[in-house]
């Protein structure tokens, strides 16, 4: 899963980035409502954390151009705690979510697995097909009960695939969603990914679909 940090503040920015990176996120940064705002235009992001507060184009209009361009990506805003008007007025813009500053990591990171659970019709964190079983808060993958050991780019794989169980995902979508902008994109690697996944897993559920990407499928 990738998603955008768009925060002035350099310090709270970098930790934002280093916490959803540790949490199995590809992450870009921008620091402008005007960088933030070109990003999330140009770039298939799953979840968007946006500040309010950001120079050059502040955050609600960023918001607001995008919901006007039919970008759906959810965003979670970062408002100030005493300004109740600001979530007000985010959620009136198109937000999907909101944490007051200051606040905990783990509040954040919780948050921003809501929103991809939601956007991909899931209620749950754990998703399970056939014997194998995925848990995205615990960042673990489990076949009939026994831990597979995944790179943090293979669980990102297996972990897109299963929260679009069904759908076939094509190497550009797998590789759009998996790497942030500054990492060296090949789609060749995603075949590489694949087998390994196989063979740790011990099971066929990664299916190809000739010409066209991978599926899970439901049924497996």
């Amino acid at each position: 899963m990738r998603i955008l940090v768009v925060e002035d503040d350099r310090d709270l920015n970098r930790q934002l980035v280093t916490a959803c990176r540790d949490a199995g996120y590809a992450v870009d940064a921008a620091f402008d409502g005007e960088e933030g705002h070109f990003l999330g235009d140009t770039e298939p992001y799953d979840a968007v954390i946006l500040d309010i507060g950001l120079p050059k184009m502040d955050g609600l209009s960023v918001l607001e151009a995008w919901r006007r361009d039919g970008r759906l990506v959810p965003v979670l805003l970062l408002t100030a705690r005493d300004r109740w008007s600001d979530k007000v007025a985010g959620i009136d813009a198109g937000a999907d979510d909101y944490v007051a500053k200051p606040f905990h990591m783990e509040e954040v990171l919780a948050r921003l697995r809501a929103l991809t659970r939601r956007a991909a019709g899931r209620a749950s964190n754990e998703v399970e097909v056939g014997r194998v079983r995925l848990d995205v808060k615990a960042g673990r993958l489990t076949v009939d009960g026994n831990p597979i050991k995944l790179t943090s780019h293979e669980f990102r794989l297996m972990q897109y695939l299963m929260l679009h169980v069904d759908k076939v995902i094509s190497r550009t979508e797998l590789v759009e969603h998996l790497y942030d902008q500054d990492f060296d994109r090949d789609s060749n690697t995603i075949e590489v990914f694949v087998g390994r996944l196989r063979k740790k897993m011990g099971i066929d559920l990664i299916e190809t679909v000739r010409g066209l990407g991978y599926r899970i499928a439901s049924g497996k």
